[in-house]
């Protein structure tokens, strides 16, 4: 699944992403709104990860 794929279908996978990310309140995930620098952001902000990790956490979860 590519990244434009992600975001047309944000309301669909925003449980597979709290499911990933339970730390990430429901608020939190509808204003990422599928942008994926929000998303990486905020799994750095809430689980102490650089920015490199966060984006590795997040490829990883979309070729799984």
């Amino acid at each position: 699944m590519n990244w434009d794929q992600i975001q047309g279908e944000w309301k669909q996978l925003k449980g597979k992403v709290q499911e990933k990310w339970g730390e990430l309140t429901d608020d939190e995930v509808d204003k990422i709104d599928g942008d994926r620098e929000q998303l990486e952001g905020h799994i750095q902000q809430k689980y102490g990860k650089t920015k490199q990790e966060a984006k590795e956490e997040v490829d990883s979860w979309l070729n799984s």
